[in-house]
């Protein structure tokens, strides 16, 4: 399924909710955490409704990947300092016991002085 009309992400990739957008482009869109753990706190989705990343299969190498690349450029973008001495951090949680909280697949990245509320 392309699109969940009950998921809370997909509404957000919709604008059917409003959210604090850090990019978009036709395959992934980014967005401000509505509760940040850190200085720096977006979510990055793939716009194709995927539960989790145990539902992905090697058609979605490519989309992954481009997240993968994506991260540390907006992690700049969004205030994360350079590498070595500043980072980020990415997480995607998946399933209940990797306590997963909405089920479309989303990466956390996270970064900034510490120390952060979380993590």
């Amino acid at each position: 399924m392309n699109h969940d009309p009950n998921c809370i992400f997909c509404k957000i990739i919709a604008g059917q909710i409003p959210s604090r957008k850090v990019y978009e482009d036709d395959d992934i869109f980014a967005f401000h955490d509505i509760h940040p753990w850190a200085p720096v706190h977006f979510l990055m989705v793939p716009k194709l409704h995927l539960p989790s990343m145990a539902q992905l299969t090697p058609e979605h190498e490519r989309l992954m990947g481009r997240i993968m690349v994506l991260a540390p450029k907006l992690a700049l973008e969004q205030g994360c300092n350079p590498y070595p001495e500043g980072g980020f951090r990415i997480v995607c949680n998946t399933g209940a016991e990797g306590g997963q909280e909405v089920h479309h697949l989303h990466v956390h990245v996270m970064g900034g002085p510490r120390p952060w509320f979380k993590g």
